[in-house]
């Protein structure tokens, strides 16, 4: 006997939202646990290094400001700081001798920030410990160029969407 129409109709699809909601979910849990891992990353080769004095946010912060000049934020929009207070960090990076700042001479307010030669060398840490990594990835992790790619422009989609619904309030 055939089944009941409407007894299989209220029953969720196997190819419903269901699944690709479990997927968006699982995505966003890997992004956020990626960058607490690659902050952990970043510690325990400071640590290993002898560096104690500087936090892993802290070095993303010097890493991306690399040789350019900027203000905090000009800095903020070049990475993700996770539940940290930028302008803090500048301040303590400051205080140690990792970052000259001044302040601008047509507005007062603004503060432009560049590394100091101490900062170089934490920068230039980092670009060694990536460097490290990726001689390593694509044997270890088997990502290749082409899959990086993917997964590259994929996230890039992903963050263009939630930029539209925040500018166009989606």
């Amino acid at each position: 006997m055939p089944a009941d129409p409407k007894a299989t109709a209220s029953l969720p699809a196997e190819t419903g939202p269901a699944p690709v909601k479990l997927k968006y979910l699982d995505s966003l849990n890997l992004i956020e646990r990626l960058h607490r891992r690659l902050l952990e990353v970043i510690k325990d080769d400071f640590e290993r290094h002898g560096e104690p004095g500087i936090n892993p946010v802290q070095a993303l912060l010097i890493y991306n400001m690399a040789d350019a000049e900027l203000t905090a934020g000009e800095l903020k929009s070049r990475g993700h700081y996770q539940g940290s207070n930028v302008s803090y960090n500048l301040k303590k990076l400051v205080e140690a001798g990792y970052v000259h700042h001044e302040r601008s001479a047509s507005d007062r307010r603004s503060v432009r920030v560049r590394l100091t030669p101490k900062g170089q060398a934490i920068r230039n840490r980092v670009d060694a410990l990536y460097d490290r990594q990726l001689r390593a990835v694509e044997q270890v992790a088997g990502l290749g160029a082409e899959e990086l790619e993917r997964i590259n422009k994929s996230l890039a989609r992903l963050e263009r969407y939630w930029t539209d619904q925040i500018l166009y309030r989606l």
